[in-house]
């Protein structure tokens, strides 16, 4: 018996054992717990799959997992969670797809690749979007001292931000007269922060690679050689000079300035503002199976959203995020910027209130224009070897976002007076064309073969019918 029904059964009980007792206070009181009987059987999922398992890397984008689990969101639900570290993003993809986990925190490209064919491929749903923004693109203190020159300061003497990679430029010019190559880390091949790098270098006129099938490394002509770091590992391998320069998500930036050891240049909010980042991911196969269960999850992670953007709640949330089981940093680094503030060089600690958005503007629904962006760029550097035409990513992407499966969340928590109706987006799945990137560029997701032969760097393609 699952866990919500032995719940309305026995308040059931309860109602029919005081009533038997006597008295009108009595019977007053079993009204009122079968009223909540009633009201609560209107609510209910069956759960087919109650004990859960849950995947994550240790990052402060996985909080909503942290929060649905401490807050009890997730038992609320009737479900029964254990949330576990996993070493790397293949760990987290590979357990997923043979099922060792039941669903986790992964990055956006990753679902979206499996389905378009690129690295292992599967059937991979995505019914959560777990934030926006929240990544950064950190130098060595070396390199940052070169580039500095390079960099407008205002009045205050500080630099001005965004901090554009022509900034760079000369830097890694530098480094090709002297016959060394510039190195830089990111996190996977399919990773928003591979693509955010990537953008970065190419807005700069910096080209950063092209994939083959023969080059999986996507190092083709690149003037800055990309290789794949574990975040956690980001900053020790700065340290030690094996990269210049990375691209990865919080805290690992803010611990180089901590460290000591390196310099935040730029953030992914100034490469694309309010940009999505981490999805919450679980096989095609488990929400077929299991589709209450699916539901009853996104219910709880969308609470955990919400309760992340409330006012006042970012302080408790980084002293659960700084336990040992979750990100396991320290507090004052995880709250530099989870707390609305974000630190270049040391003692340069600026207002960031929208640096991690968790549930405002509408950041938990799995918007098919989001992930058609993630498609372009994988076109656009090669991971997508041939050229589709429009409707092949309409298609791809409606097949691996699920706001079907958020919908019904939504409007369950809306019934229970968890969510206002008015944080329930009216729309067809596709956000407005926006130029809110740092070049300048318009993105219109449903002219996905424009967009890509907008850029001077990277793929073009024929309109293909």
């Amino acid at each position: 018996m699952k866990s919500q029904l032995i719940k309305l059964t026995s308040l059931a009980a309860l109602s029919l054992v005081m009533f038997a007792c006597g008295g009108k206070d009595s019977k007053k009181k079993a009204e009122e717990v079968a009223a909540v009987a009633e009201t609560s059987k209107t609510k209910a999922l069956e759960i087919e799959k109650p004990q859960l398992t849950f995947g994550f890397i240790k990052l402060t984008d996985m909080a909503p997992l942290a929060i649905a689990k401490e807050k009890g969101f997730f038992e609320d639900e009737g479900l029964f969670v254990s949330v576990e570290a996993q070493s790397n993003w293949k760990n987290v993809l590979d357990r997923v797809i043979d099922g060792q986990l039941d669903g986790s925190h992964m990055l956006a490209g990753q679902p979206i690749a499996a389905g378009a064919g690129f690295g292992r491929q599967a059937d991979l749903v995505t019914p959560f979007s777990m934030d926006l923004n929240g990544n950064g693109i950190t130098v060595s203190n070396d390199v940052w001292s070169k580039m500095k020159p390079n960099v407008p300061t205002g009045e205050d003497g500080k630099p001005v931000h965004p901090i554009k990679a022509e900034a760079l430029k000369p830097v890694i010019a530098d480094y090709k007269n002297s016959g060394k190559a510039f190195k830089m880390g990111m996190v996977f091949p399919v990773s928003t922060h591979n693509y955010e790098i990537r953008y970065w270098l190419a807005a700069a006129g910096i080209h950063p690679g092209m994939y083959t099938a023969e080059n999986v490394q996507g190092q083709i002509d690149a003037e800055v050689l990309l290789s794949v770091t574990p975040p956690p590992q980001m900053p020790a391998t700065l340290e030690a000079g094996t990269i210049y320069g990375y691209c990865v998500g919080e805290p690992w930036n803010q611990q180089a300035v901590f460290k000591g050891i390196g310099v935040p240049v730029t953030t992914n909010y100034d490469i694309w503002k309010n940009n999505p980042e981490k999805v919450f991911v679980m096989t095609k196969k488990f929400v077929e199976e299991n589709p209450n269960t699916a539901i009853a999850v996104t219910k709880a992670l969308i609470r955990a959203g919400k309760w992340l953007d409330e006012p006042g709640n970012r302080a408790e949330a980084v002293k659960i995020l700084s336990m040992s089981q979750y990100v396991g940093a320290d507090e004052a680094v995880l709250a530099n910027s989870m707390t609305g503030t974000f630190e270049f060089e040391k003692g340069d600690k600026r207002e960031m209130p929208d640096f991690n958005v968790f549930y405002k503007y509408n950041a938990t629904y799995p918007f098919y224009s989001d992930g058609i962006w993630f498609l372009t760029q994988m076109r656009r550097w090669g991971q997508i070897p041939e050229a589709k035409p429009a409707e092949w990513y309409a298609e791809t992407i409606k097949d691996i976002y699920r706001p079907d499966i958020w919908k019904k969340a939504a409007n369950l928590l809306v019934e229970e007076g968890h969510i206002p109706a008015s944080d329930v987006p009216t729309t067809d799945g596709y956000k407005p064309a926006t130029t809110d990137f740092i070049d300048g560029k318009t993105y219109d997701a449903k002219d996905p073969i424009a967009y890509i032969n907008s850029f001077s760097i990277g793929n073009k393609d024929k309109a293909v019918q």
